[in-house]
């Protein structure tokens, strides 16, 4: 029987089935990944294999090798590490696009909307090298990269979505971008670029291990860009994903190695097990997760705006342990089970060409994946309504409503009667008035592995 994690009721990514994607009218979300791949550190490559069998969900506007805290100077010949897997991809495409009905490709593969697998030559054509050495003394005159050139065209594009930038390895590649736009562009362009970009940093890597903040660019850019910058310093979720995975080994072995081309090419830790993913589970989107607010919690982490560990520059972080243990280590214990069943089924489907998919949640008759806003009176009662909801495969399903209390203002106790139905009623507390709160709507499959989709419903109480 097929191992599947089951400890609790929890969510999975929310794509949908051949007919819900091919009607779909929403972009994905742009990524630019900063990678130090390697073969002595081996849990960036595993990253790659869950991020390419996520293609569906992200565009990969970028894959960029650089340097990081194994890696102080960039190597050709990891280099081709990420060709190996865009090479196992492409073996797996044609597997992979039966899980959306996709049948063609588009012809000019820009603007991708949710379910839309990219080819293999699309991603080649935007994987390069970033920057070469690593630090805060490799940036300005003379040390722009074919990374840094994208970051920065990218930033200036016609385009209204965020531009997601995910630190894997340093930074440096990024800085540098800012760093030409600061001397390049005028006072009210650079502020453009700025409000475009979005940093998410698996720890400080642009900088050996237990060394000084100060040689990292990182702690330059927040110097220099202050709140201008959205930046977001992960020291959980990725120390937390490094260790499960690693003490779960062998459901990795069992279920995603030797899964299709893709897992051939998953390689065994040596260290921990993909601690960048939570990177761009941060950003996927799955009905849960809300990435321009970080205090919402998710499946990348919870992260609220304080001083940072150098104690000297600000920005969205969980490094102190009331956050890492309390509330950010608590919501990934509880999502993960969830997280990789996810990753199985997908791996299923690049073996396969065939596994379960995820439920669609309709709450209230609204589809999507967008938050649903409710403003109820204070005192009252307001019965939510998932009952349209369905699976693709036909699977029996399951419901749980429950409160995300760090996401909202109200932290008081709220009563949901029937939470385990289509048709939960919520109690708004009389005291709730102009404050805000979050429930989460869970709908689980019976399917193997077991998958769930989420909705998001935040309520405004009025008076």
């Amino acid at each position: 029987m097929k191992f599947i994690f089951s400890f609790f009721i929890i969510c999975i990514i929310g794509t949908s089935h051949a007919q819900t994607i091919s009607k779909t009218t929403s972009l994905k979300p742009r990524i630019i990944v900063l990678t130090d791949v390697s073969t002595w550190e081996t849990d960036d490559s595993e990253s790659l294999v869950r991020l390419l069998v996520h293609a569906d969900l992200f565009e990969i506007e970028g894959i960029v090798y650089t340097t990081g805290w194994s890696l102080d100077k960039t190597r050709d010949d990891f280099f081709g590490l990420i060709h190996e897997a865009i090479d196992a991809y492409e073996k797996d495409f044609p597997n992979l696009i039966k899980r959306s009905g996709q049948k063609k490709f588009k012809k000019h593969e820009e603007k991708q909307f949710l379910g839309y697998w990219p080819s293999a030559d699309y991603l080649r054509s935007r994987t390069v090298k970033g920057s070469k050495n690593r630090g805060l003394e490799f940036i300005g005159e003379g040390n722009d990269s074919d990374g840094s050139d994208l970051i920065l065209k990218l930033a200036q594009e016609n385009d209204d979505r965020p531009l997601w930038v995910l630190a894997w390895g340093g930074g440096n590649t990024l800085a540098q971008a800012l760093w030409k736009a600061k001397h390049t562009l005028s006072p009210e362009y650079l502020q453009k670029v700025l409000a475009k970009i979005r940093f998410y940093t698996i720890t400080d890597q642009d900088r050996e291990q237990k060394t000084s903040y100060e040689i990292s660019s990182h702690q330059w850019m927040r110097k220099t860009f202050g709140k201008n910058l959205f930046f977001i310093w992960d020291e959980s979720a990725w120390g937390y994903q490094n260790g499960t995975g690693r003490q779960n080994w062998d459901q990795y072995a069992a279920h995603i190695q030797g899964h299709g081309n893709l897992g051939n090419v998953y390689p065994k830790y040596k260290y921990g097990v993909e601690g960048d993913t939570p990177s761009f589970l941060y950003v996927l989107p799955n009905g849960l997760n809300n990435p321009e607010n970080p205090q919402y919690g998710g499946w990348g982490g919870y992260f609220e705006w304080m001083i940072s560990d150098d104690k000297k520059t600000y920005a969205y972080t969980n490094y102190s342990p009331s956050l890492a243990n309390q509330i950010s280590g608590r919501y990934e214990a509880y999502f993960y089970p969830a997280i990789f069943n996810n990753f199985s089924a997908r791996m299923d489907w690049a073996k396969d060409g065939i596994g379960n998919r995820n439920p669609i949640v309709i709450v209230d008759k609204i589809k999507g994946l967008q938050c649903i806003q409710k403003t109820p009176i204070a005192g009252s009662q307001i019965t939510l309504n998932a009952s349209e909801s369905f699976d693709p495969d036909g699977d029996n399903l399951t419901f749980k409503w429950w409160v995300l209390t760090e996401a909202g203002t109200y932290t008081k106790n709220i009563k949901i009667l029937n939470s385990n139905t289509a048709t939960p009623t919520v109690s708004i507390p009389a005291d709730s008035a102009d404050k805000t709160f979050h429930i989460i709507c869970e709908v689980t499959d019976s399917g193997v592995p077991s998958l769930t989709s989420y909705r998001r419903i935040l309520f405004k109480p009025t008076k």
